[in-house]
């Protein structure tokens, strides 16, 4: 009988602490079952990139994110200097801006969560988080992007694919039926990127990809979306489109926010998160355990 008290001590415990919805990335993100403009780019296939999200005010597309678990978005601090969480929603699994989208799934926001070294200035820190009012349903066309870590590093030349509904030039807009575009780039190091924005504009805190003579890059629209790379079978997001010199300029290359460096900024800030909405279920299974402990 005792043996199967603490089993059942063991399974309440598990159950406890799966339901505060801490943040912990699983094992299924970065997976992109039905993965076979941006500036330069191409359609992509429906569900290729089910972590792209649209931010949308008044059913019109501003700014891009990422899923990264089934309650929260990644995204860049600059889109939101004038945004409220109240006035815009998030929408998944679009694979056209304009029509029918069937796996579509729309959200409204309960909280935006800029960094609070974010400088509007510099564009250094541009990065955000969104808090969404419930959570996604998972599936083959929505999925969350795995988080490059603080040890994941990206040579210069590496391979790297960006997203987004953005312009497809600068001043010119995505045309009907506005499908979402993807770009293959290499990254740039860090010290060639300053070379061409000059000293101290490039950061620790960011990182850079596009062609030497230009005629690809990231633009007005795909700001706060994901640049991406591969791995062992698994997407990891290095990236948040953040600023540039116009659009695929020749030597200009993009400037991504480096996801690497904001490792701990985005678990405390969704845990902390999580820790005060789950308070009273902490004390409630202390309480739960102590009583089954004394029986």
């Amino acid at each position: 009988m005792k043996m199967n008290l603490w089993k059942g001590v063991c399974v309440l415990c598990g159950l406890l602490l799966n339901s505060t919805g801490s943040f912990a990335q699983t094992d299924g993100c970065g997976q992109a079952p039905l993965n076979t403009k941006i500036v330069g780019g191409q359609d992509a296939v429906s569900g290729s990139w089910p972590w792209q999200v649209s931010l949308q005010t008044g059913g019109s597309h501003f700014c891009g994110g990422s899923l990264i678990n089934k309650n929260w978005v990644l995204s860049a601090a600059h889109c939101f200097k004038s945004v409220s969480a109240g006035s815009f929603t998030l929408v998944l699994g679009m694979q056209n801006l304009d029509g029918s989208n069937p796996n579509m799934q729309t959200k409204s926001v309960t909280k935006i969560f800029m960094n609070q070294q974010y400088d509007a200035n510099t564009n250094d820190n541009d990065i955000a988080l969104i808090q969404l009012s419930s959570p996604v349903t998972i599936n083959d066309y929505v999925r969350p992007v795995c988080l490059a870590t603080s040890s994941s590093s990206l040579p210069a030349g590496t391979n790297v694919w960006v997203t987004g509904f953005g312009q497809i030039s600068s001043g010119v807009n995505l045309p009907s039926p506005q499908t979402l575009q993807e770009v293959q780039l290499p990254i740039v190091s860090n010290s060639d990127c300053a070379n061409t924005y000059g000293a101290g504009s490039i950061t620790d805190n960011m990182l850079c990809a596009g062609l030497t003579q230009g005629g690809k890059d990231s633009c007005q629209g795909d700001s706060g979306g994901p640049l991406v790379s591969t791995s062992s079978g698994a997407w990891t997001q290095a990236g948040i489109v953040s600023f540039g010199k116009g659009c695929a300029l020749p030597n200009f290359p993009g400037v991504y926010t480096r996801v690497s460096q904001y490792q701990d900024w985005i678990y405390s800030t969704i845990n902390s998160t999580s820790s005060t909405s789950g308070s009273t279920i902490h004390l409630l299974s202390f309480s739960i355990i102590s009583f089954l402990l004394f029986l």
